[in-house]
């Protein structure tokens, strides 16, 4: 099963701000280019958003269902992709100091994504994991920075604890 973390300098209530928001996973989650609430409370158990898909000219919608959420800590999809089939995606936030680690746990459920999975599938889904959990710290850390909420930016050629040079 694909697992992968990273740790986000910024807080869980942060980040949990961002996955609440369901008007915004086309910021964050790889090959999604928009998405929007459609049914029920997001990210409420049983609340639905659609996304879209775009590979060149072709355009797939599909939908990604809650199946669980315990607000502020951790939620699970049933994400839906057509003829792929279905995937349980679960996010975990811990608290990790001042910052949130983020813990995500992606594996087939139903159709052809389950009946192809293997070793070659689960290192493709390690690498959009990564890539995706990258661009989950960017959007965070820069909503933080913005409201005065996380981490203080470094100036340029600054690194804490270097004395302020680059050497």
């Amino acid at each position: 099963m694909a697992r992968r973390h990273r740790l986000i300098k910024t807080s869980p209530q942060t980040v949990w701000a961002v996955l609440a928001d369901g008007s915004r996973y086309g910021e964050w989650v790889v090959g999604t280019s928009t998405s929007q609430p459609v049914r029920g409370d997001w990210p409420g158990k049983d609340s639905v958003i659609d996304y879209e898909v775009r590979l060149g000219p072709l355009r797939l919608t599909n939908e990604t269902v809650v199946r669980r959420c315990e607000e502020g800590a951790a939620v699970e999809f049933e994400a839906h992709a057509g003829f792929l089939g279905t995937a349980r995606i679960a996010i975990e936030l811990r608290p990790w100091g001042e910052h949130c680690l983020v813990i995500v746990d992606e594996h087939p459920l139903q159709g052809a994504g389950g009946v192809l999975h293997n070793m070659g599938m689960e290192a493709l889904i390690q690498l959009r994991h990564r890539a995706m959990l990258a661009r989950l710290a960017k959007v965070c850390e820069v909503e933080a920075a913005g409201r005065g909420t996380g981490p203080a930016p470094h100036p340029a050629g600054r690194l804490p604890g270097t004395g302020g040079g680059r050497g």
